[in-house]
């Protein structure tokens, strides 16, 4: 019996990496105009179709999703800078040419999901219903956490965690997750008012809860779940302890690949990279290896398979609840969270088990403050 296909769906990327990504769509545009250039005639840029999505099926109902990419042409520069109606018009039309295409839900990815007032105003102005994807992309980046303290023989129980972008929507729910797992929460942020409100709501959960605004604080932290709405990286080499883990899940990265090329004693990993059931073909390359999706995309994948076909993570305040039950249904139709890969490549159990015997060595001269800290 062939697939039933009345499911769609639609999701909107847009350049993060800013000349690489806008040369997988147009390689000569990529190669001769600058990353100024771009993030100037983006501006008036029309959305752009960029593949039909086949071959996702539930592993529990054997139904078939069929969907679309479609590209916002805003940089994050752009979009950050933009009048907020300028950027909610733009995500608007992506919006309507999806909802043409046949769509019945639209994910909003990277920066199109956090500006404004986070998808409420799109959700208000299109047909269809609307999710950012945020709260599998909490899910996910907490249950990658997890695994890589299992992964790196980190004790989470006693663990100091550190959540950088606290105060966000993303930051805040993984932030209260992570409160009933570890010894000492870390609360990073810019808004010292913001971090002492989160510091009350998650006190009582077992951990320790401090709250920074300054980032070498991260510096005596086990693991760090970054996940800012920052344009550039935030996190250096002189921010981590030998033997850290990094889990990043901030588009574009909060990790600065000068992490990569100096610190082979600590680990970093991208956070919210999810195995998709079935061949699914994306029919463009955004990035990732085959059958393997962004969280918040899954997020809109598996609410299309499950027929909830209304608003679903929208605005900025997400509960845990949310998350759980987000995780629920994305189980339940075959979405799983994939190996580590940092920096766009994979992570080997030998990568990891050389991680581990450098930060051994290094601790032995480590100090508990950076220098200049």
């Amino acid at each position: 019996m062939p697939p039933v296909t009345d499911d769609t769906f639609a999701f909107i990327i847009h350049p993060i990496q800013i000349k690489r990504d806008v040369a997988r769509k147009y390689p000569l545009l990529g190669k001769i105009l600058t990353e100024g250039q771009i993030n100037f005639f983006s501006r008036y840029f029309p959305p752009v179709y960029l593949s039909e999505v086949k071959g996702i099926v539930s592993a529990s109902t054997g139904r078939e999703l069929r969907g679309w990419l479609i590209a916002c042409p805003f940089t994050p520069p752009t979009m950050m800078s933009v009048p907020v109606e300028v950027a909610y018009r733009k995500i608007v039309a992506c919006g309507q040419m999806a909802h043409e295409l046949g769509a019945r839900l639209l994910g909003l990815g990277a920066y199109t999901s956090v500006v404004g007032d986070a998808g409420v105003t799109i959700a208000e102005r299109l047909e269809m219903p609307v999710t950012t994807g945020d709260s599998y992309t909490i899910t996910m980046a907490v249950e990658a956490i997890r695994e890589a303290a299992r992964t790196m023989e980190i004790p989470l129980s006693s663990a100091v965690v550190a959540v950088v972008g606290a105060t966000g929507a993303i930051g805040k729910t993984c932030a209260l997750l992570l409160a009933r797992d570890c010894g000492q929460l870390m609360l990073v942020g810019k808004r010292a008012d913001a971090l002492d409100a989160l510091r009350e709501e998650c006190a009582g959960r077992g951990a320790q809860v401090t709250t920074h605004t300054e980032m070498n604080a991260i510096y005596e932290a086990d693991l760090i779940l970054t996940v800012t709405s920052a344009v550039h990286e935030v996190i250096y080499p002189e921010h981590l302890k030998p033997g850290a883990v990094v889990c990043d899940v901030a588009r574009p990265r909060d990790v600065s690949k000068q992490v990569a090329a100096v610190r082979d004693d600590v680990l970093v990993i991208e956070g919210g990279m999810i195995e998709v059931p079935g061949l699914v073909d994306f029919g463009f390359n955004f990035g990732f290896p085959p059958r393997m999706a962004y969280a918040c995309m899954a997020e809109t994948m598996a609410l299309a398979l499950e027929g909830r076909y209304e608003d679903y993570t929208i605005g900025k305040n997400i509960s845990e609840t949310q998350a759980a039950e987000i995780g629920d249904i994305a189980a339940r139709h075959g979405f799983r969270l994939s190996g580590f890969r940092s920096f766009e490549a994979e992570v080997t159990p030998a990568q990891i088990a050389a991680v581990r015997e450098r930060a051994l060595a290094n601790r032995r001269t480590w100090s508990p403050r950076p220098v200049g800290g």
